[in-house]
């Protein structure tokens, strides 16, 4: 939403600016419907579907192996790897911010692949950050972004460069959506919706038709699931799911409680956004919160089946209708992106909510007690995220761009989503929508593909992941990479080692590596600047410098 956003956008003329008042009011009256939207369906989910959450299920079973004795003395090494890698991620951050002066310098900007391949974002970045993600993310992720950046910066963009002057007009800069970085941004928006609309449909009617067997065994039963109902047997259940159940359904939270509390929170908020954002009409949001419930449901239902939340998918569904309601005259694209940040708060917090209920069933723990802990928890981060987010806003004032440190792809992709909603396709590029149409269907088709090779579609990469470097490059990717070759060696070397240890490690590096960002901010808002810039030269560069120490 902010100004320089906007610039970079085609439609520069609406825009908010970040404000840590109205963005810490507006969390606090969108985050905690999510919270109550689900709360009665949690015994049908849990108990009666009995939906596997997978990553509520991994977390269960991680906690509960920390009280064996085996795993509190594995627990206890792990702690000991994350604190000694968190150490050095942190002092490498520290290392390195001595070296970067000014823009473009230091470690991050090395051309380690060499001049030419630097100009194209090939280059590794020395970012810990990157290589402990790297180390996390399944190694299909890693080389679907690698090959993302191959296809766009190696490839595509070299070649539509040449047609400067006939696709589009000479000299409008690496930044205009008019010129290349049209090109960047839409064809990763295709991208992107092309894999988001595949999954949707597919995990929709994933949900359906689980749906539709549930209730069909239920009914064969004579019993069909209700919130505040026992379930009709439990002589079945081992004895362990047995004491799991009666506990879960012991700490009732009352069905009146959550939806009197949606309704309650609803009315306040509707009351409250327009006065935030007052393109986000009063009617508007009336009609998102009687349709959240529903997506809500689907979103949770579909998590438990599949571990896939798809909340950004519904919230690029109410970008794309609210602001084509609102319309560009009356402030469409704010509108739309108001009403995504409602949606995706809605949906988001609604299936991981459940799927720590699913944990919380799974280790003994008092559904009521959880329910408390994550309001506590919404409170805090209502305060603390903005907050944190505040210092990098005002700490680097080239946040968004994509020249910057953080360039926060996703900020100019989902406002180029609103524009394209409100005004439709005529501002772009000439070819570009045939680009667009060609690599939408290309994500579908990878999609189908993936899926109709079962256990072989491992092998397929994640067009989602591909879009990623489309528009900033596939610098990270690299780093990504080197992260998987580090964990596939010492899977080769030690793999019993390498399971225990490896997310340790990649956590340590990534905490270290973004803990040290805060000092660097403090640093850089009390006008501290780094002593040394380091940067290297083209040949042309370093021939004027010869000249210029010559004379």
């Amino acid at each position: 939403m902010s100004e320089e956003i906007a610039k970079q956008s085609s439609d520069p003329s609406h825009f908010k600016d970040p404000k840590l008042g109205w963005i810490i009011g507006f969390l606090f009256v969108v985050s905690f419907l999510g919270l109550f939207s689900v709360v009665p369906l949690r015994k049908i989910m849990v108990i009666d579907f009995k939906l596997t959450y997978p990553s509520g299920t991994a977390t269960a079973h991680l906690i509960n192996s920390f009280h064996t004795p085996q795993g509190a003395k594995l627990a206890k090494k792990q702690v000991k790897m994350l604190g000694k890698f968190f150490s050095l991620s942190f002092f490498w951050g520290f290392f390195q911010w001595f070296y970067t002066a000014t823009d473009q310098c230091g470690f991050q900007a090395f051309p380690s692949l060499g001049l030419k391949a630097y100009e194209n974002k090939f280059f590794f970045d020395f970012a810990a950050i990157y290589v402990g993600v790297g180390m996390i993310c399944p190694y299909i992720i890693n080389i679907s972004v690698l090959l993302g950046g191959i296809i766009s910066w190696g490839i595509m963009w070299p070649l539509i460069k040449t047609k400067e002057g006939d696709w589009y007009d000479k000299g409008l800069g690496e930044g205009n959506l008019h010129g290349i970085q049209g090109y960047r941004v839409f064809i990763a928006i295709a991208l992107i919706l092309g894999d988001g609309l595949y999954n949707f449909i597919k995990v929709l009617t994933h949900t359906l038709w689980g749906l539709y067997h549930q209730i069909r065994e239920k009914q064969r039963e004579n019993v069909l699931p209700v919130a505040d109902q026992d379930s009709p047997s439990n002589s079945h259940l081992s004895y362990d799911d047995q004491r799991r159940t009666q506990l879960f359904l012991k700490d009732q939270i009352p069905t009146w409680f959550a939806i009197s509390g949606y309704v309650a929170i609803a009315a306040i908020s509707t009351a409250t956004l327009p006065h935030i954002f007052p393109e986000l009409k009063w009617y508007y949001i009336i009609v998102i919160y009687l349709i959240a419930p529903t997506l809500a449901f689907c979103n949770a239902y579909g998590c438990g089946l599949t571990d896939w939340s798809l909340a950004s998918t519904y919230g690029k569904l109410a970008i794309f209708t609210i602001g084509a309601w609102a319309g560009s005259s009356n402030g469409g694209v704010l509108a739309g992106l108001a009403a995504c940040g409602v949606m995706m708060n809605i949906v988001s917090t609604a299936s991981d909510l459940m799927q720590d209920f699913k944990t919380g069933y799974l280790t003994l723990a008092s559904p009521r007690s959880m329910f408390v802990s994550q309001i506590i928890g919404t409170t805090m981060g209502c305060i603390i995220s903005p907050c944190v987010f505040w210092i990098f806003y005002k700490a680097f004032p080239d946040l968004g761009r994509s020249t910057s440190e953080y360039p926060a792809p996703y900020a100019i992709i989902y406002r180029n989503m609103a524009i394209l909603g409100v005004q439709g396709f005529g501002h772009l590029p000439k070819n570009c929508l045939l680009l667009c149409y060609i690599f939408f269907a290309a994500a579908v088709a990878i999609n189908l593909i993936k899926d109709f090779l079962g256990k072989r579609g491992r092998f397929i990469p994640l067009p989602m992941a591909m879009a990623i470097p489309f528009y900033i490059g596939p610098y990270f990717a690299i780093d990504m990479c080197v992260g998987s070759l580090i964990l596939y060696v010492w899977e080769r070397i030690n793999k019993a080692k390498a399971d225990a240890f490896a997310p340790a490690v990649a956590s340590g590096l990534i905490c270290g590596d973004g803990i040290w960002t805060l000092p660097a901010s403090i640093l850089a808002l009390a006008g501290v600047k780094p002593p040394i810039c380091m940067k290297f030269l083209s040949r042309a560069a370093n021939a004027r410098v010869d000249t210029l120490l010559g004379n």
